[in-house]
């Protein structure tokens, strides 16, 4: 009896997946900025990729754009150059968008670029140039596909199923190119995503994790194999049933979080995918974002749409090096922190490291920003990072900070605080 219990437990245990060390995500969440790229043939019509078929553009044309794709001036030492200029430490990819469509030729599907006219391996290319220049190179892929036949669900606006599909298949398939992507590729991180629809499932996801932790242990995912995510509705998630190693609020920044690491992620533009004069976000507005990110101990994943040709567009590019030049003069109150003690709101976020707090003002004008007195440390220098003092003073148990006058059009700037002593076990305040 004592034996068979052993053995059954033993067996129970072999199937508990490998989880991603904490040091491994730690390092993650310190680079706390990658850029996010949203492509592929759609790119040639300028609608959203992978939504647009069936909608936009009818499936029979959607399906048919990779005959056309050529993007002859791709450059991916350039790409990674940009994120690099801007301040990025990682850059995730859509290899394969709810599409189908794959930027790296695969063995398993003749829906790849290796069928196109350009033919050459986008995916290898940038893992290659992120190496070259020292940033992480990760993996954006769909848990869907509206395009293979045993996916049951074919049209992003129909949930009929296909009675011909085979989803234990299309499993296979799936594991079949993660396996590809892990040994050609070695990617940092697989970000997940379409496991919203009914016929994927949590222990699907479950069994797809364990598969890729015994693949590469150290491989970090996202929380996008389960349904629970935070999404676009910021939406309080239960841990406990998250798989995966971080949570994914989209186009919103998530919730003050020092438990467990986030990501939001946002796009530079209104849409995913590049769209002719499509409206761009402000240096300002990204600046906040990043900020308020930051400040509640996340990441951000800002997302850029090439164009057919395979350039990222000229104005993107500028507002992402302007991100870069705020970040040359800033970063210190970015990387390597962590968020808080106190809560961002709209006016302020807050960032800390060691004995340091930085205050990144978000509204700058004159006047004074009153915040809960530090419990036990007293500030013993402020100065804005990299420049004059600034007066401080504690009184009724608020700590009052003078803010120095700023004149119009200023951008997001830090207020360095130095203190008696480490900050990092304070809580929430």
């Amino acid at each position: 009896m004592f034996l068979l219990v052993l053995c059954c437990h033993s067996a129970l245990f072999a199937q508990v997946p490998v989880k991603t060390s904490p040091a491994v995500l730690k390092e993650f969440m310190d680079k706390r900025f990658g850029m996010f790229i949203h492509w592929g043939p759609v790119s040639l019509r300028g609608t959203e990729i992978g939504w647009s078929r069936s909608n936009q553009v009818p499936a029979v044309e959607y399906d048919q754009l990779f005959r056309e794709f050529n993007p002859v001036l791709f450059n991916a030492d350039e790409w990674v150059k940009i994120a690099k200029d801007a301040g990025m430490k990682y850059i995730t990819i859509t290899a394969r968008h709810h599409d189908g469509f794959c930027l790296w030729p695969s063995a398993f599907t003749e829906y790849d670029i290796a069928s196109t006219p350009y033919k050459k391996d986008i995916v290898g290319a940038l893992a290659a140039a992120c190496k070259k220049q020292g940033l992480k190179f990760c993996i954006y892929y769909s848990v869907l596909d509206w395009y293979h036949s045993d996916y049951p669900i074919h049209n992003p606006n129909d949930p009929t199923i296909d009675p011909k599909s085979d989803m234990s298949k299309y499993v296979a398939y799936m594991k079949n190119q993660l396996k590809e992507l892990i040994t050609k590729y070695d990617p940092y991180l697989l970000w997940f995503d379409g496991q919203w629809e009914k016929p994927w499932t949590d222990e699907m996801g479950r069994d797809l994790y364990a598969y890729l932790k015994e693949l590469n242990p150290k491989v970090i995912t996202n929380n996008r194999l389960g349904k629970e995510f935070a999404a676009m509705e910021n939406k309080q998630i239960d841990v406990s049933k998250m798989i995966g190693d971080y949570d994914t609020p989209e186009q919103v920044v998530g919730k003050m979080n020092m438990e467990m690491p986030w990501e939001s992620c946002f796009t530079i533009c209104k849409q995913w995918a590049w769209k002719a004069n499509d409206e761009m976000k402000s240096l300002q507005t990204l600046l906040d974002i990043l900020s308020r990110s930051v400040g509640g101990n996340g990441n951000l994943l800002l997302n850029v749409g090439p164009m057919a040709d395979g350039r990222i567009e000229a104005r993107q590019a500028t507002r992402l090096r302007e991100m870069g030049a705020w970040l040359q003069k800033n970063g210190a109150a970015v990387y390597g922190t962590m968020g808080g003690p106190w809560a961002h709101n709209e006016n302020f976020a807050a960032t800390h490291k060691g004995d340091k707090i930085y205050l990144h003002i978000m509204k700058p004008g004159n006047g004074t920003l009153k915040l809960k007195a530090l419990p036990g440390r007293v500030v013993r220098k402020a100065n804005v990072l990299g420049g004059a003092a600034v007066k401080t003073e504690t009184v009724n148990g608020e700590l009052v900070i003078q803010l120095p006058a700023q004149p119009a059009g200023t951008l997001v700037y830090i207020i360095e605080l130095t203190l008696d002593g480490n900050v990092e076990q304070l809580p929430v305040l």
